[in-house]
This record gives C-alpha cells, structure tokens and sequence, in this order.
C-alpha cells in the first residue's frame, strides 16, 4: 500500500485538489445562483436542480473546454515548435528523441494503429476539447434562455447562439489565460529553476541549455 500511494501520488493528490475544488465550486455557485434568483423575485432551487441546472454545467464545462484546449495546443505545439533554453521544449539542435519511432515491422504491419498511437496523446486531448466545447456550448445556451425566460424574453436555437457575443465571450477569457499562462511557464522555465521538477531545468543548468 505504502508504494502504491509513493508510485502514484501526484495522481492521487491531483485528483483530491480536483474533488475539493469541484465541492468548493459546487457550494458557492448554488449559493450564488439561488441569491441571484432571489433578486429577481424567483424561488431558490435544491442541489440537485442546481447541478443539472445550464448555470452550473455551462460554468463547468466552459472551464473543461479551456484546459483541453491548452492542453492539446500545448502537446501538439511542442511537437513542431522549439524555445532555446526553455524546459518545456525539444533542442531545436538535437530534436530527435531517444525511441520516438515505433519498430519498424510494426509500422509497416499496422501503419493506421501505429499512427493513431503515436500522436494519441494530442488526439484524445483535442477530442475531450471538442466534446468540452459542444458540452459548454448546450449548457451555456440552457443558461441563457433560462435567464431570458425569466426576464420575458425570446429563447435562442443551438445555432443562433453559437454566434452570439455571450458564447464566445464565455471562451475566449479562458482561452487566453490558459495560453498566457502556458507561455510565461514556457519562458519562467528559462531562466527559473524548481529543484526536484521534471518541468524544469536542474538547478546547475545553464539558461541556455534546452529541455528538462
């Protein structure tokens, strides 16, 4: 037990901020939502109606579609792209890594299977991207015509409001933290050194070497 939780810590911990931070979202959006109904002479809601509530998944998923976009942009841009000195690029001197092909009988045995699993990673980020994306776009959309119900307005289709100003709005102010956020990690790692993390470079490095 004592070396299944050492071999998978980071996993474990990762997945406990995750729950903590999912229960901490939870309790202050129902409570957010209800006094926001209140104001406008509507009766609150239980937890239940709350979670299947377009408030509450919109909110969720608009931040899901977020990180997996930057996580998919930034496996995939690494592949192509380098940052002289930086952590989190290959050496644009010496990009080949070490066993990044597959044996060659197996390429040529199951060319399809051996692509898809070479490039896995990025592709199943980009597909939880996507399906983030359609999740936030239809929660969003029933957050929107819940509220322009309540104020006697008209309720939007899937399609017109994939054109609205409010949709992209909801994705565009993640998007572009997460890829600032990521770019300064990028260029922090440089010049900075954490001890001990494969995100950096080891401390003795030079600010010119490249790669953890």
């Amino acid at each position: 037990m004592k070396a299944f939780f050492r071999d998978n810590a980071l996993t474990l911990v990762l997945a406990g901020m995750f729950l903590i931070s999912a229960v901490g979202m939870i309790w202050s959006g129902h409570a957010a939502y209800n006094e926001e109904l209140g104001k406008h002479g509507s009766p609150g809601v239980g937890l239940p109606a709350y979670l299947i509530s377009g408030d509450f998944l919109s909110a969720l998923f608009e931040n899901w579609e977020s990180e997996f976009l930057q996580m998919s942009a930034y496996v995939m841009l690494t592949a192509m792209l380098f940052q002289r000195g930086s952590a989190e690029s290959r050496d644009p001197d010496d990009p080949d890594r070490p066993g990044d092909e597959l044996p060659a009988a197996m390429r040529h045995r199951h060319p399809v299977r051996s692509w898809l699993y070479s490039y896995s990673l990025g592709i199943a980020l980009a597909l939880m991207f996507v399906a983030s994306f359609a999740l936030h776009w239809w929660a969003s959309l029933a957050a929107a015509n819940a509220e322009a119900l309540r104020h006697g307005g008209e309720a939007q289709s899937l399609g017109s409001y994939l054109s609205s100003a409010q949709m992209w709005f909801e994705s565009f102010q993640n998007w572009q933290s997460e890829f600032m956020s990521t770019a300064v990690l990028v260029v922090l790692s440089i010049v900075l050194r954490h001890k001990g993390s494969p995100e950096s470079k080891p401390a003795a490095a030079a600010h010119s070497d490249t790669g953890a």
